[in-house]
Parts: structure tokens; C-alpha cells; sequence
């Protein structure tokens, strides 16, 4: 019988030059999330949905580009404080927490997500700080 119910938290983060409003509008509007929401070349958003509310839904679609595979990445907001902070809860009961630390013209953004158990812990991190990386470079570019 397993009597440890603690979950390991696993944290990235980056810092974007860009100020808190912009980030966050690239951080939650659809339009925006389905040009940098993927790991690699290799995988896209080709449809997201968005209500950024506490108890608001999202889903983000999440595919190889060769259709070999995707998946719905979904949950419900728990927080929402506008460009500072928003918690959520995915399908499957993880929790992750993200917070938007402004200063001037760049931002810090902090991911701390449950881990899964199917996978290693250092794919998880360099999959979600890949997927962060890459929110960063479109919101410095455009």
C-alpha cells in the first residue's frame, strides 16, 4: 500500500523582453498559443481554446506534424489574477502554477507543474522548458 502522496514539482522558467501585458495576452489568447505551443519543429497547436477565468476551460491540440500522433493538453483554471499569475488543474488531477514577475520592459515567467509518473522527470522539464523557449522567441519577434 503506498502511503506518500507527494508529487514532484518540476520548474522552468525564462525571461522574456517583453513587458507583463504583451506576455500575457501571447500567453493566453488562441491566436497566439497555436504559434509557439509545441516542443519541437516536429510537433504544433493546430487549434486552442481559451476561457481565462477561475473555472474557466482550456485545451490546447497538440500533434505531430507527420499525424502520427497528438493529444488534447486540457484542464480548468483554479487562479487567474491578471498578468501575475494563473493556476490550473489538467485532466488528469496535476496542478501547475505559473507566475508573470514584471519588470519594465521583460518578464519572468515561472512554471512549477506536477509531474506525471509515465515519463522521466528530465524529459518532462526539457519538454516543458522547450515548449517556454519557444513562447519567449515569438513573443521577442513579433
Amino acid at each position: 500500500m503506498e502511503t506518500s502522496n507527494q508529487k514532484t514539482r518540476v520548474t522552468v522558467q525564462a525571461v522574456i523582453q517583453a513587458p507583463s501585458e504583451k506576455v500575457w495576452r501571447y500567453w493566453s489568447e488562441p491566436e497566439h498559443i497555436t504559434k509557439w505551443n509545441q516542443a519541437s519543429e516536429t510537433w504544433h497547436s493546430p487549434r486552442a481554446e481559451n476561457d481565462l477565468r477561475v473555472g474557466g476551460k482550456f485545451l490546447t491540440r497538440m500533434e505531430a506534424k507527420d499525424g502520427s500522433m497528438g493529444f488534447d493538453f486540457s484542464g480548468i483554471y483554479d487562479v487567474v489574477k491578471q498578468n501575475e499569475q494563473i493556476s490550473y488543474t489538467v485532466g488528469d488531477g496535476r496542478k501547475v502554477d505559473i507566475t508573470f514577475i514584471d519588470n519594465g520592459n521583460e518578464t519572468k515567467v515561472v512554471e512549477i507543474f506536477d509531474a506525471e509518473s509515465t515519463q522521466p522527470i528530465e524529459i518532462q522539464q526539457a519538454g516543458w522548458q522547450a515548449i517556454l523557449d519557444n513562447f519567449k522567441r515569438y513573443t521577442e519577434k513579433i
